[in-house]
């Protein structure tokens, strides 16, 4: 017995399989309804192989399982899926052809999309029974509205100069670390023949954890800049590992598949390798997750490949090329999953373009601003460095504003967000979003500004609407007030802090 979207793992022994068992192929058809799909089985290690299976419908499954192994062949059963009981758990993240601009669950709420870049939350608490720092950082996470981690499957080590102050703190430093690799042997000798079953293991429950806490794990199978070993393309070695991890990991409603990071930046894949690596992904998932590319020519070049368009700008102009992206692609969202913002950290770790934590901030609002979706980036937990649990250092030692987050998430689930659009034309000397169902207006203020312009807000507002102020920040709130031009152009936090105005109907 489960319920809809939990995931389960039906395991069968199969003993004596001759040759490298991660090449045999078993898979079950699951039939409900008249309706089937066909799933693959995955080899666990110590002749164990797994169905895992998750349910978005409500009813009784039956499986069947087809395979060369005898052990295997014509194994069958029954799931009976019941209703979902969790209140905050909706499915997977989806699209709507109505609204293709924006990410759904299944269920039809609102995926609002605010991540959080994690390398290697892989290594945390790799080797040991539980997860007591995966659990700490995920709950740090959710508790202050960031849903999605993007993270590798693996990464190994940096190619930056590191700080020397990590030297001092080893627990933080989770780079170059022989013991972890999802190949036999280690990334300095690695052994590309067959996989680290122990390393997936590890991973399942590090996702495991994501789940229970409604995290989307955006999953990047590849990366090219973390000195990772990796067997050369197109190999047999390569396709193993990549089918792999697509088999053994679709099952999980919160993955949304990533070919690779920055995955033609560095000279080592052809746009045609990430091609049909998409292509691979869409032959062997049976969930149809999502799928994008970390690379925004790519995706500009190859719309009809991805699922949504990922985007990578640090310049300062960020609003407007995320606005160009926006109406550019009006089909399908837009993620700007790294903006050139990192918040600086005890440790200098990769400073990117911006370090401070009210500029990063704006950068987020300056995506949000322009219909996009968007990353946070710490220093301290991005990349090789991860403190996780940065609220329990010494005093004197540097706190992320995971809190400013928090209060954007609140902001955006009070006005929801993919109700409205982008309004440039009235942008004046802020950033305009505006619900034309209902009339609302918010303009975002840098502090920097002594005033926003409202000359597109007539006279009528005066008896017809309300206007308040948030503070970006601390996520305070005015009171609510009748509307008056003169005093709305001027915020209550000038100089202080980035604010946004709300304009509403009466």
């Amino acid at each position: 017995m489960t319920t809809q979207w939990e995931v389960n793992d039906i395991v069968f022994k199969a003993k004596g399989v001759k040759g490298n068992p991660f090449d045999h192929e078993a898979e079950a058809t699951v039939s409900m309804n008249g309706e089937t799909k066909k799933l693959p089985l995955f080899y666990n290690g110590n002749d164990e192989w797994v169905l895992r299976f998750s349910a978005s419908k409500i009813g009784e499954y039956s499986y069947v399982i087809e395979s060369a192994i005898p052990a295997l062949s014509g194994k069958r059963g029954t799931i009976k899926a019941s209703a979902n009981q969790k209140p905050n758990r909706h499915g997977a993240v989806t699209l709507e052809a109505e609204d293709p601009q924006h990410f759904y669950y299944e269920d039809g709420t609102h995926y609002f999309n605010l991540a959080f870049e994690c390398d290697w939350l892989f290594a945390l608490d790799y080797g040991k029974g539980d997860l007591p720092k995966t659990k700490k950082l995920l709950d740090l996470l959710e508790k202050n509205g960031l849903n999605q981690v993007v993270m590798n499957v693996y990464s190994h080590d940096v190619e930056w100069k590191k700080d020397s102050r990590l030297a001092d703190h080893p627990e933080h430093e989770y780079g170059g670390r022989q013991d972890i690799f999802p190949f036999m042997g280690s990334n300095e000798k690695p052994d590309h023949s067959t996989l680290n079953p122990a390393f997936f293991q590890h991973l399942d429950k590090v996702l495991a954890e994501m789940h229970d806490r409604e995290i989307v794990s955006h999953l990047m199978i590849y990366v090219w800049n973390k000195r990772v070993a990796w067997p050369d393309m197109n190999t047999p070695e390569d396709n193993r590992y990549f089918d792999y991890v697509v088999k053994r990991y679709q099952a999980f409603p919160n993955i949304i598949w990533d070919v690779s990071k920055e995955a033609l930046y560095y000279g080592r894949a052809t746009e045609e390798y990430i091609s049909e690596r998409v292509s691979r992904i869409r032959d062997l998932d049976s969930y149809d997750r999502l799928v994008s590319v970390h690379d925004f020519g790519f995706c500009s070049r190859n719309p009809d490949k991805v699922d949504f368009l990922s985007t990578q700008d640090w310049t300062h102009t960020l609003y407007q090329k995320m606005l160009d992206a926006n109406n550019k692609f009006k089909n399908k969202p837009v993620f700007n999953i790294e903006h050139g913002g990192y918040e600086e950290s005890p440790y200098h770790v990769f400073p990117g373009a911006y370090t401070n934590a009210e500029v990063c901030l704006r950068r987020n609002y300056m995506c949000l601003f322009a219909g996009v979706y968007t990353t946070y980036y710490w220093q301290g937990t991005s990349w090789n460095a991860v403190i996780h649990d940065p609220f329990d250092q010494p005093a004197g030692v540097y706190k992320p504003h995971f809190d400013y987050f928090a209060h954007m998430s609140e902001f955006f689930r009070r006005h929801s967000f993919e109700q409205f659009k982008p309004h440039p034309w009235q942008n004046t000397n802020g950033y305009n979003l505006t619900n034309k169902k209902d009339g609302t207006v918010l303009m975002y203020m840098p502090k920097e500004n002594y005033a926003v312009t409202l000359h597109f807000l007539d006279k009528e507002n005066q008896k017809t609407a309300t206007m308040q102020w948030f503070n970006t920040l601390t996520g305070e709130y005015t009171e609510v007030r009748d509307f008056v031009k003169g005093e709305a152009e001027r915020s209550p936090w000038s100089g202080k802090a980035d604010a946004i105005l709300i304009v509403k109907k009466k």
